[in-house]
């Protein structure tokens, strides 16, 4: 049975001309000690994904309408507020985007810290004060007791995003949830804290679902891969098939405009055209249609479904595209091997 088990999930948010989903008909599956990515641009539904397992989506502003979030088979969706409580922390903790906006400016690391421990721990304050210290520790933190003073405020970004890698790890969670971890890191310290958290990940065999729309942090952290657009997955891989042999337009886009020190010197980078659909205005076939440039009459008229196009020995390969499968004589399936030979040439 996977750890977590996301079934079909949709979540709506109210807006000045009416609800739009932001999450439409999501299913994924993470298992113990795995790390699952989450990936697209901005505004795809990733953070609402996330904040929708946690039970952060409330009444009036937006509300999970539809599916199950089954932890430990457990269905989260159905837990009293006060049951929910006790699964955040303890048994899934998320660190957020921003570590600035999402620290208290008005309590010290060191409260923030031994007050989780004290309430899903049932720690006393000197005890809880122990384990903070060897949280920081653990987080690489230099001067850790030292530190417990400190306000978040008085330290660099690196150092508030370590903290709150401490915080989701203090009470021994079985997943986390990593939204855009590097947003605000320069390249060095994100290095650092991708290391960080696939290290400490693999120590205490913690599952991870990272959230990030950087295709580079997903080569080196994650097992698996859920592409996502305008609210849905349009694909699903194992890693090294994704990157390999993508089978959604999509994704070949977001991998065509990311820098490669492997390809000729002087490439262009490839960007997407258009820009992703409004929520309220969705298209009526495929949404990634109209900035497809492979896009016929079919994909402008029918959504299509989410279906399996490559076996594998784990869980195969799916994808939302009409000219993508096992059946297709040439169309898209020349385009996607045209895509591939590319890539081999460019090396």
């Amino acid at each position: 049975m996977a750890l977590l088990e996301v079934r079909d999930l949709r979540t709506e948010f109210r807006a000045a001309r009416g609800s739009v989903t932001a999450v439409d008909g999501v299913s994924f599956t993470v298992d113990a000690g795995e790390t699952v990515a989450l990936v697209g641009e901005s505004g795809c539904g990733k953070s609402a994904t996330a904040q929708s397992i946690m039970g952060l989506i409330v009444p009036p502003a937006g509300e999970v309408t539809g599916g199950q979030v089954l932890f430990e088979g457990r269905d989260l969706l159905r837990l009293r507020p006060r049951e929910m409580r006790a699964v955040r922390g303890k048994g899934i903790a998320m660190i957020f985007q921003d570590p600035m906006t999402s620290l208290n400016p008005v309590l010290t690391v060191g409260r923030q810290l031994t007050e989780s421990l004290e309430l899903h721990l049932g720690l006393s304050r000197r005890a809880a004060r122990a384990r903070a210290v060897d949280l920081l520790e653990m987080v690489r933190i230099p001067a850790a007791e030292t530190r417990l003073g400190s306000y978040p405020h008085q330290l660099s970004g690196g150092m508030r995003q370590r903290v709150m890698i401490a915080m989701a790890l203090s009470c021994d969670p079985r997943l986390i949830l990593a939204d855009e971890i590097t947003t605000a890191l320069d390249v060095t310290i994100q290095a650092q804290i991708l290391e960080l958290l696939r290290d400490l990940a693999r120590q205490t065999r913690t599952a991870v679902l990272l959230i990030t729309h950087d295709l580079g942090v997903v080569a080196g952290m994650a097992e698996r891969v859920n592409v996502m657009y305008a609210g849905q997955i349009v694909e699903r891989a194992e890693t090294v098939d994704l990157f390999h042999r993508p089978q959604m337009p999509y994704t070949w886009g977001l991998l065509g405009s990311v820098p490669r020190l492997d390809l000729a010197r002087g490439g262009r980078l490839r960007p997407i055209a258009g820009r992703p659909p409004e929520l309220s205005q969705i298209p009526a076939g495929c949404r990634f249609a109209p900035r497809c440039a492979h896009a016929r009459e079919l994909c402008h008229e029918s959504p299509p479904d989410l279906t399996t196009v490559r076996e594998s020995p784990a869980r195969g390969q799916l994808t939302r595209c009409w000219g993508t499968g096992p059946t297709e004589q040439g169309g898209w399936l020349t385009t996607q091997d045209r895509y591939a030979d590319q890539m081999t040439e460019a090396r």
